[in-house]
């Protein structure tokens, strides 16, 4: 890659950070053990990935995780919390980058970030906020429901802007 696309790609991915913190602050939602509804605060971190490649998503999604867990509001700070919901939980956003550039092709991959996110965010509930579960109750069936009841609507928010925008948004990122 040379140097004036990678510096590209970086002021790119800076931006994208900035602008999903931004977004992350609009909230249409707040669960009570963590978790939110955002106002597609994920966009422009698909867009990067779609853009640049998925290995470049993962690594500027780890980045807006980090960013987020530390500038953000924290609900733990247990060690594979950290890890699970903000490093790979944000990070695994960044797979829409593997897939087609296309609009089928960021549907699969919006569809694949944010499943993967929910799996992360399942794993870190049932192990760190099992206690949370009501008595009696699966901690991991708990955490299944607890984190899909805010994950799936910031999924289809996210998709929705995806899918309408897609066309346009690509068009204005070929013109250099």
């Amino acid at each position: 890659m040379e140097q004036k696309q990678r510096t590209r790609m970086l002021v790119e991915a800076g931006l994208s950070i900035a602008i999903a913190y931004v977004l992350h602050f609009v909230v249409l939602f707040q669960m009570p053990q963590g978790g939110s509804v955002n106002a597609a605060n994920l966009v422009p971190l698909i867009i990067f990935a779609l853009r640049w490649g998925g290995k470049w998503g993962l690594i500027t999604c780890m980045a807006y995780g980090l960013i987020e867990f530390l500038l953000g509001f924290k609900f733990s700070l247990h060690f594979l919390s950290i890890i699970l919901d903000y490093i790979l939980g944000y990070g695994v956003i960044g797979v829409a980058g593997f897939f087609a550039n296309s609009r089928s092709g960021a549907i699969g991959g919006v569809l694949a970030g944010c499943s993967l996110r929910w799996l992360c965010s399942v794993v870190s509930g049932a192990v760190v906020f099992a206690a949370y579960a009501p008595a009696g109750q699966n901690p991991w069936l708990y955490s299944m429901v607890y984190n899909a009841s805010y994950m799936i609507p910031e999924l289809v928010i996210n998709l929705v802007v995806i899918v309408l925008f897609y066309t346009r948004i690509m068009k204005g990122l070929q013109r250099r």
